[in-house]
């Protein structure tokens, strides 16, 4: 017998995905506008703007769990965000655009030299330096949830320091912005070779407010697929939840390699990240009390484990699409060391 409302959730589950790639595919193409408008380097498009845009809605959702929540479950909420998000930035998000940059070498005409995505990456001594960062910000983050002091709250105002010194180097980094950068007409004004500054402003907040709530939708429809597939709320929520809440740099990635601008990609998942390493961390800091359970620990050392893989990667010169869809198994790895610690 058919159970129309698991079906019907799972319908719902694909308009949620369908609607998040296309508002991406507008996203992306205002954002890259939007860039030139405000005259910053093309990197700066995907680590600033573009990793802003897409990281706000799960901040907002940290936000009101930790400072507006009523109960230690629901800050225990904004703190599983906080440490889920870059999770599976460092693992599923780097291991798609792997997979993608294989699936175009794959369509180089006959003829062509073959690639195993190495030349399609460009320079990655500022995404090594970026990680780095971002590690070291991140050890410090999960060394602070196995302590406890009473001045520990103050130290999430330093978290937002460190965003801030990152967005300003970002901004004023010597970027791309005087070269010749190939842009899609905006899809609000495709007739037009330069846009109206409210068309592109209109397009950018439009679909953030659209992958906002999709991705929301879709969060809520894995929450009610998980039972009845069998699977414990725990399950969902550390392992499906961070999925989708990072859904839209993932399809940014998707569209953007799909364009020949994966140096976009890498900038808005580096980006992303810096992002949800300080500004939710911040947040949890100060208002929660950022004690890491066995799960929560488990997330912060695969995490690590990433991006250490993936720093060994970008230093050896072995940096590749071949080397990034190995990112993806590190997610795996935490499922299946989450699976005794849930028992």
């Amino acid at each position: 017998m058919i159970d129309w409302d698991f079906m019907l959730h799972v319908v719902i589950l694909l308009a949620c995905a369908a609607a998040i790639y296309l508002s991406c595919e507008w996203f992306v193409n205002a954002v890259e506008w939007l860039g030139l408008r405000l005259k910053i380097g093309q990197l700066a498009v995907g680590t600033v703007l573009a990793a802003f845009g897409t990281a706000l809605p799960e901040s907002v959702v940290t936000f009101v769990a930790v400072v507006l929540g009523s109960g230690p479950e629901q800050k225990d909420i904004g703190v599983g965000a906080a440490m889920g998000g870059p999770l599976a930035l460092a693992t599923a998000a780097y291991g798609v655009t792997g997979l993608m940059l294989l699936t175009r070498r794959r369509k180089v005409p006959a003829g062509a030299p073959a690639s195993d995505g190495r030349d399609d990456v460009g320079d990655t001594r500022k995404l090594a330096r970026d990680q780095k960062w971002f590690l070291v910000i991140f050890v410090v983050k999960v060394a602070l949830g196995l302590v406890t002091f009473a001045y520990k709250p103050w130290l999430g105002l330093l978290f937002f320091a460190a965003y801030g010194v990152y967005f300003w180097r970002e901004l004023r980094a010597d970027g791309s912005s005087d070269e010749e950068v190939e842009v899609e007409p905006l899809r609000l004004q495709p007739h037009r070779e330069t846009p109206a500054t409210w068309a592109v402003m209109t397009q950018v907040v439009v679909t953030l407010a659209i992958i906002f709530v999709a991705s929301q939708l879709f969060v809520h429809q894995l929450e009610a697929v998980g039972p009845m597939l069998g699977l414990p709320a725990a399950v969902t929520a550390l392992l499906l939840a961070p999925i989708a809440t990072e859904l839209p740099e993932i399809m940014n990635a998707i569209i953007w390699v799909r364009q020949g601008k994966t140096h976009l990609a890498l900038a808005n998942i580096s980006g992303a990240m810096m992002i949800q390493a300080t500004v939710p961390s911040g947040l949890g800091i100060m208002f929660t009390r950022w004690r890491f359970d066995g799960p929560l620990l488990l997330s912060g050392i695969v995490t690590i484990i990433a991006m250490i893989f993936l720093l060994l990667a970008l230093t050896s010169g072995r940096f590749s699409g071949k080397t990034l869809t190995w990112a993806a198994a590190f997610y795996g790895l935490f499922a299946v060391c989450l699976i005794p610690i849930l028992a």
